[in-house]
């Protein structure tokens, strides 16, 4: 990652992600950038050309609230992008720190364990899964990447079977990935490095800049055990650990995925009942 020019670069990608139709301006007959042109995001802004072309280029950093307002309208963005080009103007200054390990709370993952029926992970900022209760690791276990989501979907052989909806899921994980990025977390620019590399999908997906929270979602899984499950989610913030995200997993009742739920669950508790009494104790200390 280039953290030189990170308001510039985000101006740069949103602006050439839109046409001159999405906005009611004609398109021209000389059109020579993708989407729209400086001159026009600045129009539509209600700012100068000048300023605007300082701001993509870096040389200037730090526009005002309203500013910022003007160009999130003109760029169609939405809530989350709006608050990520409002961090990338005003960015805070932080003490270097060692980075700390992530922790679960001892009494979240108490009551995780609780909910037998439901799986659930715990997930941090750069999407690994740092806790999860049994059926939530069932339903991830079995890859390359299982307890990292973002390596999952780029990286693992069999992403594409695993998420029928590959482009939705891949398109998600990297706009969740930007949300709660921490550009000074080293383990992050590592992240991205590697996956930019191995993956021209997580490159391309990376360049948009686009920015989601993880909320809640209908998402498709092709589980190796079971087969089809279609799930839905919601994600709730640990208050106590900033950072880390929630996830729990539910079927429609009655359908088809809650049955194949049942029955994963089922597995799970036959396998986790089979293993020696020792090897149990120390998976939960």
């Amino acid at each position: 990652m280039d953290r030189d020019n990170l308001l510039g670069q985000f101006l740069r990608a949103r602006r050439e992600l839109i046409s001159p139709e999405d906005v009611d301006l004609p398109p021209g007959t000389r059109r020579r950038v993708a989407g729209l042109r400086r001159e026009e995001v600045a129009m539509l802004a209600g700012v100068s050309a000048d300023y605007y072309v300082r701001l993509e280029q870096g040389r200037e950093r730090h526009p005002s609230a309203q500013v910022v307002d003007a160009l999130a309208r003109a760029l169609g963005l939405a809530d989350d992008a709006v608050a990520h080009l409002h961090q990338l103007a005003s960015p805070v200054v932080r003490r270097r720190r060692a980075p700390r390990q992530e922790r679960v709370s001892p009494n979240l993952l108490r009551m995780m364990a609780g909910w037998s029926h439901t799986p659930a992970v715990v997930m941090g900022r750069r999407l690994t899964i740092l806790a999860h209760n049994a059926l939530g690791g069932a339903l991830f276990a079995g890859h390359t990447y299982s307890g990292d989501l973002v390596r999952l979907v780029f990286l693992d052989p069999d992403a594409r079977e695993f998420y029928p909806d590959w482009d939705r899921v891949a398109a998600n994980t990297v706009a969740g990935l930007r949300a709660g990025a921490d550009v000074d977390d080293p383990a992050l620019v590592e992240v991205v490095g590697e996956l930019s590399l191995k993956s021209e999908s997580f490159r391309r997906l990376w360049a948009r800049h686009d920015v989601r929270q993880k909320t809640h979602e209908t998402k498709r899984f092709h589980h190796r055990l079971v087969g089809e499950l279609t799930l839905h989610y919601e994600s709730l913030t640990v208050n106590s650990a900033p950072g880390q995200q929630l996830v729990v997993y539910q079927a429609e009742p009655g359908s088809p995925s809650e049955q194949a739920l049942a029955l994963l669950g089922s597995l799970t508790a036959e396998a986790e009942a089979e293993r020696p009494a020792a090897t149990r104790r120390s998976a939960a200390e």
